[in-house]
């Protein structure tokens, strides 16, 4: 299957579907999520993907751009690479003047939390189809998070659902 019917699959059925980001309905109903499916196979040629997109998220309208979904299955299959890559990433933000300005939230087919197991079911919060960089912009975190009740309780709530639903309920889920 395409990467990113895949990957916009994993968005409708899990973190929609579920509930697991409460802000990412809208901007998805709206359409202005983009989805980039990049071709790099080496770290710098995502380097230049990442930073391509960064600009573009940064210069187009909220109104019509709010956030960019990164996938990159060519690269970074390993996810101890992925999180390396994550201070590089971080790093070209800086660079780019717009950390405060965009986020970089990660999500990977093999994402590990420090002192869990990789079967652990809290680790599904930030496991996607594919290696995937999420771009976003912090005003939008900052309005959603106002707008929400108690964030603080999401990361919980996730958990929890995810309990209930189980390794073969998440496998069903996603079609596998």
């Amino acid at each position: 299957m395409d990467p990113i019917e895949t990957t916009r699959r994993w968005l409708e059925r899990a973190v929609i579907g579920l509930n697991l980001c409460p802000f990412a309905k809208a901007v998805h109903v709206k359409q202005q999520v983009r989805f980039v499916l990049s071709e790099a196979t080496t770290p710098d040629a995502l380097l230049e993907t990442l930073d391509a997109e960064l600009r573009r998220l940064h210069g187009t309208d909220p109104d019509e751009l709010d956030t960019t979904l990164l996938v990159h299955p060519g690269v970074l299959g390993d996810f101890l690479d992925f999180n390396d890559f994550l201070d590089v990433a971080e790093a070209r933000l800086t660079a780019l003047g717009l950390d405060g300005v965009i986020q970089i939230a990660s999500f990977h087919p093999d994402y590990q939390f420090a002192g869990t197991e990789p079967d652990d079911i809290g680790n599904f919060t930030n496991r996607a189809p594919y290696p995937t960089l999420h771009l976003l912009r912090e005003a939008s975190i900052d309005r959603a998070v106002a707008a929400y009740p108690d964030p603080d309780v999401i990361v919980e709530r996730n958990i929890a659902t995810l309990e209930r639903l189980g390794l073969d309920g998440w496998h069903r889920l996603m079609g596998d």
